[in-house]
């Protein structure tokens, strides 16, 4: 498939109708997501009659928006009026959307296309797609594998070709873990730079929708699209926003890159670490200059992140109550029993245990040990970030310790499977951007990603280290073939 800024291009300068790329978009998925499973459900004729609204448009000789044409697939936490939206949850089963995210309608006014809606861990807790309530979504790269999580199902499906870009939530990792997993492209955007509004609430502090895309410029131009402040939003930035594809070339000459000695030691696969360390190699060939730094207390992000986000959670979804949402318990004999019985039906595990968690983290007796502690030491790892940024314009890190694993091989170890998020959490927890780029394949061939992350609102510099880091890989198979 060709890449949304080749749609966009070619949609406008009349060499390719809009309904030509849906259609090619909807065949890929027809041919190839019964095998992975990206999709819960497929748009194809409301995305097909938009197409042909773009087409007239353009006949019309009326200007066509940033992405003409171009098909876009979204969350199922991310809310389209008049459509059925789950969070891959039991509890919202059935449950149609009554207004459309702000991020949706700012894509429908750059003109592009919404295709469908994927799955994804249940209330965007995993990092494996392996808690969905729904269904299981398997790795391009390999089927027997997971695609990472929570925001699996639209990793898949730019990695797999239906596609071109893909939007996901990031709480943690969301985004750049399962693009590393799956070898595309995934930004998580400065807290505050894209609209929340829409987005069923995880965790309300980490919370950001970014994009999915085959590769750094892709990125850039959706981001162009989405970012902006909303008066819907109280927490939506006012930072002006600046055009993200204009500097993208200028390259990393004279560019300082920080490598953080936390990121590379206990914990990180060999066959990774050196993946990431060669793309890092690259930069410094093409002129950036690698710093060695610290981020101390980078160490704690994890039981931090738990315990925050987990709290945030036990609040959010206090109102999923099977009174407002989900199916109700008919039989109960009073209102305590009809609310556990709507909740312990409509929950998974995954679920429940995080929401135990932050009610307990955030009960009397334990709220000043637990989560105001846990408060304070995230001022502590922003401020390691405020710190290394006075001295380094990026933050270069292994997205994940590891590439991709089997199915059901970290479901019965939590705390494994959280591990997977722990080079990726600190960015949410300090609130800035981060960003996982491909660096090439295990031997088995599953995909690594690496890490670039930038202060707040840095996104720029992240788009011109991520293309110029392509076009060397690019330029190295070339001379390798």
């Amino acid at each position: 498939m060709k890449t949304a800024f080749e749609i966009a291009t070619a949609v406008k300068n009349g060499k390719q109708s809009a309904e030509a790329a849906v259609k090619e978009s909807l065949s890929a998925i027809a041919g190839k997501d019964a095998k992975t499973g990206a999709f819960l459900e497929v748009y194809a004729e409301e995305a097909l009659s938009r197409a042909r609204e773009i087409d007239a448009k353009a006949k019309a000789g009326k200007p066509l928006g940033k992405l003409a044409g171009v098909p876009v697939a979204t969350k199922d936490n991310i809310l389209l009026e008049g459509h059925e939206f789950n969070c891959a949850s039991k509890i919202l089963s059935g449950y149609k959307a009554v207004y459309t995210a702000t991020v949706l309608n700012k894509l429908q006014s750059e003109d592009a296309i919404i295709i469908g809606r994927t799955n994804m861990d249940e209330f965007a807790m995993g990092s494996s797609c392996e808690n969905s309530a729904i269904k299981p979504t398997r790795n391009p790269a390999n089927t027997d594998y997971v695609p990472g999580g929570s925001s699996g199902g639209s990793a898949a499906a730019v990695a797999a070709g239906m596609v071109p870009i893909a939007l996901g939530s990031d709480t943690g990792g969301s985004i750049r873990q399962p693009a590393s997993f799956c070898g595309v492209t995934g930004l998580k955007p400065t807290y505050g730079r894209v609209s929340r509004y829409g987005l069923v609430a995880f965790a309300s502090s980490l919370d950001q929708i970014g994009p999915f895309a085959s590769d750094a410029r892709d990125c850039a131009l959706a981001l162009s699209a989405l970012a902006g402040h909303d008066a819907q939003d109280s927490t939506s930035a006012t930072e002006a926003v600046p055009d993200y594809l204009s500097g993208i070339k200028g390259g990393v000459k004279g560019m300082k890159i920080g490598l953080p000695k936390e990121c590379f030691g206990e914990g990180l696969e060999a066959e990774t670490g050196s993946l990431v360390q060669a793309a890092a190699k690259k930069l410094q060939a093409l002129g950036a200059e690698l710093v060695d730094i610290s981020l101390p207390h980078t160490k704690y992000a994890v039981a931090v992140y738990y315990i925050l986000a987990s709290s945030e959670a036990s609040s959010n979804l206090a109102r999923f109550d099977g009174m407002r949402y989900g199916p109700g318990a008919k039989d109960a004999a009073g209102l305590t029993e009809a609310f556990e019985k709507a909740r312990g039906a409509g929950f998974g595990p995954e679920v429940k245990r995080r929401i135990m968690l932050g009610t307990y983290a955030l009960s009397s007796g334990y709220y000043d040990a637990y989560y105001a502690k846990a408060q304070k030491v995230r001022t502590l790892i922003k401020r390691d970030f405020d710190d290394a940024f006075k001295t380094v314009d990026l933050i270069l890190t292994p997205t994940s310790p590891t590439p991709a694993f089997k199915f059901g091989e970290k479901m019965s170890d939590p705390l494994a499977m959280y591990l997977s998020d722990i080079y990726t959490i600190p960015c949410n927890l300090a609130g800035i951007t981060g960003m996982s780029v491909p660096c090439g394949r295990t031997a088995a061939g599953l995909p690594v990603g690496l890490q670039l992350q930038s202060r707040a609102f840095g996104e720029p510099a992240l788009f011109k280290a991520a293309f110029a880091l392509e076009k060397a890989g690019a330029l190295m198979e070339a001379d390798a073939r």
